[in-house]
C-alpha cells in the first residue's frame, strides 16, 4: 500500500478551520491562455500551458495547506485549511471550474507530444474533481482508515512532513492543531447533515474509529501521542524558548485538545452509533450505485463497469487459484489446496519467532533485490529508502506494510514500514513480493523518481492515481519472475498470494458496493479463496468498506501495463527493450491509463521508425 499517496489524498482534504484565502489570477489565467490561442506560435501556447498549471498548483498550495507541507512547501505550516467549510467547498469548485475553462481555451495541438499528455492529464483531473462533487462525500469525513485523528498524530510525530526544527516550527504547530480543534467540531456538524440525509458510515466501522479515539484521551498531557514533539526539542534551544514551547503544548493538549478529542468520541459513541447504517456497502446510501461506480472509474482511471470489473475478478481468481494448485503438488503437499493454505498459515517454520527477525530478513532483501535491478532499469531514483517497523500507536489498526516517500528536499529517505505487532501475518514466503510492491522498483522507484523529475510541471511531480500507483507496484512483483528471485516454490507462492488478493478485491470491493455482499460473505469468499489470516482479512474488507473503489486499482492497473507491454513486445519484436519501456511508464509521472496507453503507443510508433 502506497502510504504517501493515501497521506496527500488525505492531506488534500483534512483542512478545515483557518481556511486560507481564495485562489487569486482567475483574469490572468484566462487572459494567457487567451493569448496563446489568438498567436497560435508553439511557444507561446508550451508557455502558456506551463504558466497556467504553476498558478494551479501554487493556489492548490493555498486551498490545501497540509497537502503544501507534505510536498515540501512549508509557507502554510501554521494552517489547518477548510475541507469542510461551505466556503472552502464554494473555492474548490471555483478553482477547477476557472482552471478548466482557461486550460481548454489553449489549443492542445499546439503543444510539443510531453505536455500534450501533461495537459491530458490536467483536463481530466479537473473532470474528475468536478464530477466527486456531486456526491455528498464530506457528510462522511473520517473512518477508520481514513482518520484525521491518526493523520495528525503522524505529521506530528517528528517523522513525517511537518518540521520540527526552529521556534516558530513548534509554534506552527500549535497554530495548525488549534485548526484541527475546529476540525473535530465542524466534523460533528457535517455528520449531522449525513444523518438527516442518511449518508452515514456502517456500524462495524463506526464500532473501530470509538477505539482509536479513546486511545488518544489520556490523564495528562505529558502522556498524549501529541506531546510527542517536545520529547524531541532541539538542543540548541534556549532554555527559556524550551519553557515557553512546554508550556504552550501543555495548555493546548489539557485545555482544548483533550476535551475536544473527548467529544469527538462521545459523538460517535451517543450520537452516531445509534444511527449507522446496517448495509455494508455503498449501495447501501441514497444514489449509492452510481456513486460507487463514480468511484470505480475514478481509482481505477478507466470507464469500466462495475459487472465487467467483477467478471475480470472471478477469472483471474480461478486462474491463480490453478497457479496455486501446481505450487501444492510441486512442493510434494499430500493435502488439498485448502489444507494447504491451512499449512502455510500456521505451521511455526514458516514464521519469525521475533520482531527484529522480521526486519533483519527485509533488509537482506533489500540488498538481494537491489543487485538485481540494474539490469531492468535505466532510471532509478536517487534517494534510498530504511525499513522500519509501524510505529507502535497504530499497530494494531495499520496494514500489514506500507511505504512512505522521501522528503523532497532529499533530507530524509523512503520508509518501508513493517508491521510487526502479529507475526502470524507475516509469513516468510509473502518477504520477497511484498518488497518488491512496496519498496524497490515498485512504490519507492515510481514514488522517488516521480519526484525528482525535472521539466515537468509540479502537479506531475505530486499528483497521482491510484491505478497507476497500484498497478506498478504489483506489476513489480511479477517483474521479480524475471529476476529470478521467485526460484524457491514457496517464494512464488507468496507472489500467487499477493496477486490473489488483489484478484479477490474485483470480486469483493464489487461485491459488497454494488451486488449487496454483507461484510460476512466478503470475509467468507477471502477465506475461501487465499491463506490469508483471518485478522488480515478482516482489515481488509472492513478497508474496502471504508474507501470503495480504490482496491480495485491494484488490479486493473498491473493489467493494463502488462497488456501494453505485451503490445510493445509484438508490435518492436527484436527492438523491443524493456528499460526502455520502464523509462516511458515511469518518467512522466503518475498517469491515468488512457494517458499512459498514449504514451506508449507514441513510443513504440516512435522506436518503428
Amino acid at each position: 500500500m502506497n502510504k504517501t499517496f493515501i497521506a496527500l489524498s488525505v492531506a488534500a482534504g483534512l483542512a478545515l478551520a483557518g481556511c486560507s484565502e481564495a485562489p487569486q489570477n482567475s483574469t490572468e489565467t484566462q487572459t494567457s491562455a487567451k493569448t496563446s490561442v489568438e498567436t497560435g506560435v508553439t511557444q507561446t501556447a508550451e508557455q502558456a500551458y506551463l504558466a497556467l498549471v504553476e498558478r494551479y498548483f501554487q493556489d492548490t498550495l493555498k486551498l490545501e495547506p497540509i497537502y503544501a507541507t507534505f510536498v515540501g512547501v512549508n509557507d502554510y505550516n501554521d494552517q489547518f485549511g477548510g475541507s469542510l467549510t461551505e466556503d472552502y467547498l464554494k473555492q474548490r469548485h471555483d478553482l477547477n471550474t476557472r482552471y478548466l475553462k482557461a486550460v481548454k481555451a489553449i489549443d492542445r495541438q499546439a503543444l510539443p507530444a510531453a505536455l500534450q499528455l501533461s495537459y491530458d492529464m490536467f483536463t481530466y483531473d479537473r473532470n474528475v474533481a468536478l464530477t466527486s462533487e456531486t456526491f455528498p462525500e464530506h457528510f462522511m469525513p473520517m473512518n477508520q482508515f481514513y482518520s484525521t485523528v491518526i493523520s495528525m498524530v503522524q505529521l506530528g510525530s517528528g517523522e513525517s512532513a511537518q518540521p520540527f526544527n526552529t521556534v516558530e516550527d513548534y509554534n506552527n504547530w500549535l497554530s495548525r492543531l488549534t485548526g484541527f480543534i475546529e476540525w473535530t467540531k465542524l466534523a460533528q456538524i457535517r455528520m449531522d447533515e449525513g444523518i438527516a440525509s442518511k449518508v452515514v458510515l456502517p456500524r462495524v466501522l463506526v464500532e473501530r474509529i470509538i477505539p482509536q479515539l479513546e486511545a488518544q484521551l489520556v490523564t495528562s498531557p505529558q502522556e498524549s501521542l501529541f506531546y510527542a514533539p517536545i520529547n524531541n526539542l532541539p538542543d540548541d534551544f534556549s532554555d527559556a524558548d524550551k519553557q515557553a514551547v512546554t508550556d504552550a503544548y501543555s495548555k493546548l493538549i489539557a485545555e482544548q485538545l483533550l476535551p475536544a478529542l473527548t467529544q469527538l468520541k462521545q459523538y460517535f459513541e451517543q450520537t452516531y452509533l445509534p444511527v449507522a447504517r446496517a448495509s455494508d456497502g455503498w449501495w447501501g446510501l441514497p444514489n449509492g450505485k452510481v456513486w460507487y461506480q463514480h468511484l470505480a472509474n475514478s481509482h481505477t482511471t478507466t470507464t469500466m463497469p462495475v459487472d465487467e470489473i467483477h467478471q475480470v475478478g472471478l477469472s483471474e481468481v480461478a486462474r491463480i487459484l490453478a497457479e496455486m494448485d501446481k505450487v501444492r503438488q510441486q512442493v510434494g503437499f499430500e493435502g488439498d489446496l485448502s489444507a494447504f493454505f491451512a499449512s502455510l498459515s500456521s505451521e511455526p517454520q514458516y514464521f519469525f519467532d521475533e520482531r527484529q527477525g522480521l526486519i533483519d530478513g527485509y533488509m537482506t532483501l533489500k540488498d538481494k533485490i537491489n543487485a538485481e535491478l540494474p539490469k531492468y532499469f535505466n532510471v532509478m531514483p536517487k534517494a534510498d529508502y530504511v525499513v522500519k517497523p509501524v510505529e507502535s500507536f497504530r499497530e494494531q489498526s495499520a496494514a500489514g506494510a506500507s511505504y512512505e516517500s522521501p522528503a523532497v528536499d532529499g533530507s530524509r529517505p523512503g520508509v518501508f514500514y513493517i508491521n510487526t505487532y502479529n507475526l502470524k501475518a507475516q509469513p516468510k514466503w509473502g518477504m520477497t513480493t511484498l518488497s518488491l510492491h512496496e519498496a524497490a522498483p515498485g512504490h519507492h522507484f515510481q514514488i522517488a523518481i516521480k519526484q525528482e523529475l525535472t521539466g515537468v510541471p509540479e502537479f506531475q511531480r505530486f499528483g497521482g492515481y491510484t491505478a497507476f500507483e497500484e498497478g506498478w507496484a504489483l506489476y513489480a512483483e511479477y517483474l521479480g519472475i524475471e529476476m529470478g528471485l521467485f526460484n524457491d516454490p514457496y517464494q512464488y507462492f507468496g507472489k500467487l498470494s499477493d496477486e490473489m488478493l488483489r484478484a479477490m478485491r474485483l470480486v469483493v470491493d464489487t461485491g459488497l458496493h454494488a451486488k449487496g455482499w454483507s461484510r460476512e460473505q466478503a470475509i467468507q469468499y477471502m477465506k475461501d479463496n487465499s491463506p490469508m489470516a483471518e485478522s488480515d482479512i478482516v482489515a481488509e474488507v472492513e478497508r474496502y468498506m471504508a474507501i470503495p473503489g480504490q482496491a480495485l486499482s491494484y488490479k486493473v492497473g498491473q493489467l493494463k501495463i502488462l497488456s501494453l507491454r505485451a503490445e510493445a513486445e509484438a508490435a518492436l519484436g527484436d527492438k523491443f527493450d524493456l528499460k526502455g519501456f520502464h523509462d516511458q511508464i515511469l518518467t512522466s509521472g503518475s498517469l491515468p491509463m488512457a494517458v499512459m496507453e498514449r504514451k506508449i503507443h507514441q513510443w513504440i510508433a516512435a522506436q518503428k521508425a
